[in-house]
């Protein structure tokens, strides 16, 4: 007998599922109370919580839920980082954070490698893995926010030290233009004045 998920099921009939589309000027939200139900869409300009809090209160109106009703949403990991998945949180809305790469679908078929799924499609697969269809997708584990400062830190030196190894090989490779080997390194001021080219100038 295959393998059930009942302690993971929820009653759809109680609880309102929010997709989110995140772009950068707006966010597409896909409103839908269950599978093979009417879904609703709205547009609010990105990061306006007020917005956002305004649409999931007229969404509760429009499906005839009470109030207070479980919200459940969902967003792909990208730019936008975890900062929403917090707030959602904080919001009490319980929210997946899913790893673009692990969706259940035929990726060629999309546009270009940085499209997202649009609300709809990611509303229908929240909805299923809710009902207990994990292997629609992966859920990312959204790190503490020390974490991720620390994370952000640890690239920013990264990033760093590859533009400095990159200004290096640009001096040395216009040094060598000039007929000269030179250590770039911080007594490169020191050194530059006592350079000579190969006819013995400055």
């Amino acid at each position: 007998m295959p393998a059930t998920h009942s302690h993971h099921r929820i009653n759809t009939n109680a609880v309102l599922f929010v997709a989110f589309e995140l772009g950068w000027t707006k966010w597409r939200l896909a409103f839908g109370t269950g599978i093979g139900k009417k879904t609703w869409q709205k547009t609010v300009p990105a990061r306006d919580l007020d917005a956002l809090t305004r649409e999931i209160t007229r969404a509760r109106k429009r499906f005839g839920l009470p109030d207070p009703t479980s919200v459940v949403s969902c967003y792909e990991a990208g730019r936008d980082g975890f900062w929403l998945h917090r707030y959602l949180q904080q919001a009490d809305i319980r929210n997946q954070v899913v790893d673009s790469s692990s969706i259940e679908v035929n990726r060629r078929q999309r546009r270009a490698k940085s499209d997202r799924l649009d609300a709809g499609k990611l509303l229908t697969m929240l909805m299923r893995y809710e009902a207990g269809e994990r292997g629609v997708w992966s859920v990312v584990n959204a790190p503490g926010l020390q974490d991720e400062t620390a994370r952000h830190l640890h690239r920013d030196l990264m990033t760093l030290k590859k533009d400095r190894a990159r200004h290096g090989n640009r001096i040395k490779g216009w040094l060598a233009g000039c007929g000269l080997k030179v250590q770039v390194d911080k007594r490169l001021l020191d050194v530059i004045p006592t350079l000579r080219l190969w006819d013995g100038s400055s």
